[in-house]
């Protein structure tokens, strides 16, 4: 796959940048979807893709992404993403951090980088070394903190809409919700759900968050596999591992009504959101019901203020059941509405940009 000859999904791209650093064995690919509404902002993935051209592939997709979701949470900042390719658990150093602070520095702030899969907070101090346009640092050095925060919280915010929508009822108590992934966000997700009263169900890969279940949360039931969690009782599915979580293979099979988790990209391939609409499921974004995240990293800019930024992601609530109603009254899925919604916006307000200031 070349840049210019993507899918058209994944073309409309303003810049991709190769960067290379053989001394530190920094491999990473800088991608700018639209600096329409502002600077492109969005995170740095750090994972061992297979190959180049997955690592490419993940780039262009997820930035594109993240130009839609700025655009729809009402920030004033265009969408990118870099992915540096490796292991982070082996690859990452100090050296390789601060040589992608150098990359990142060199586009003169047309990109802004956080944290995403595999990088935190302390990894963006240190890339903070060598750039002035990164944001998601630590409390220490004046930044956000842990974006998940606010992520699972906006995501908690997006599924009471959807259930408002689908039952009438915001409240998701006595309702099942069916969690894949037990990482950062899922974690402070179930929290939220616990509290209301929910009954959730989880799983995950890993025998650690197994552990950590259990040790924070006896009540839930974990099940070993993603397909045993998908095909129980659910009312609410809520994928909050990696992308591509609604497939060919799941959504046939999915017991659940609605589907609203973190994970970026839930949909496999354009045509999953009409699978899913066929089967009376209702799907929240994930671009939409995600952007809490973003929003507590985009409040950095200016100097934090959580109180600020939560006020800001509760507002998903209202947006999400903006969408899901403008989905119904133009008789299309919610994911096509989002995007819409999205890209009016990097048009209309984009355009300002032509009229020329002194």
């Amino acid at each position: 796959m070349g840049v210019f000859t993507a899918p058209e999904n994944l073309s409309g791209h303003e810049q991709v940048v190769f960067c290379q650093d053989k001394h530190s064995g920094l491999r990473a690919i800088i991608a700018v979807y639209s600096t329409a509404l502002g600077p492109a902002l969005g995170g740095t993935r750090f994972y061992p893709y297979a190959t180049e051209e997955e690592a490419l592939h993940d780039a262009l997709d997820l930035s594109r992404g993240m130009a839609y979701k700025n655009a729809v949470a009402g920030l004033d900042l265009g969408g990118g993403k870099a992915v540096i390719w490796g292991d982070p658990g082996t690859d990452k150093s100090e050296e390789l951090l601060r040589a992608y602070g150098r990359f990142v520095e060199s586009l003169g702030g047309r990109y802004i980088t956080a944290c995403d899969v595999g990088t935190y907070v302390e990894d963006m101090d240190v890339v903070a070394k060598e750039t002035n346009f990164v944001t998601g640092r630590s409390e220490d050095h004046g930044g956000a903190g842990d974006s998940s925060v606010l992520t699972a919280f906006g995501v908690y915010q997006g599924m009471r809409a959807a259930a408002q929508h689908k039952w009438g009822d915001a409240s998701l108590a006595g309702r099942t919700v069916g969690v894949a992934g037990i990482g950062k966000v899922g974690k402070h997700l179930i929290g939220h759900l616990l509290e209301e009263g929910a009954r959730v169900v989880a799983t995950d890969v890993s025998e650690r968050a197994h552990d950590w279940l259990k040790a924070n949360h006896a009540s839930v039931d974990f099940l070993d596999t993603t397909e045993a969690l998908i095909t129980s009782d659910i009312d609410v599915y809520a994928p909050c591992a990696l992308g591509g979580a609604l497939n060919d293979e799941t959504v046939p099979v999915l017991n659940a009504s609605i589907v609203c988790g973190a994970a970026n990209n839930q949909l496999a391939h354009p045509g999953v959101e009409k699978d899913l609409a066929s089967r009376g499921i209702l799907y929240a974004p994930d671009y939409v019901v995600n952007a809490g995240g973003v929003i507590q990293v985009a409040d950095e800019i200016d100097g934090f203020s959580f109180d600020r930024a939560k006020r800001r992601a509760s507002k998903i609530f209202d947006v999400t059941g903006e969408i899901l109603r403008l989905a119904d009254a133009e008789g299309v899925p919610p994911a096509v509405a989002a995007d819409r919604l999205a890209e009016r916006r990097m048009a209309n307000v984009g355009r300002l940009r032509t009229i020329l200031l002194p």
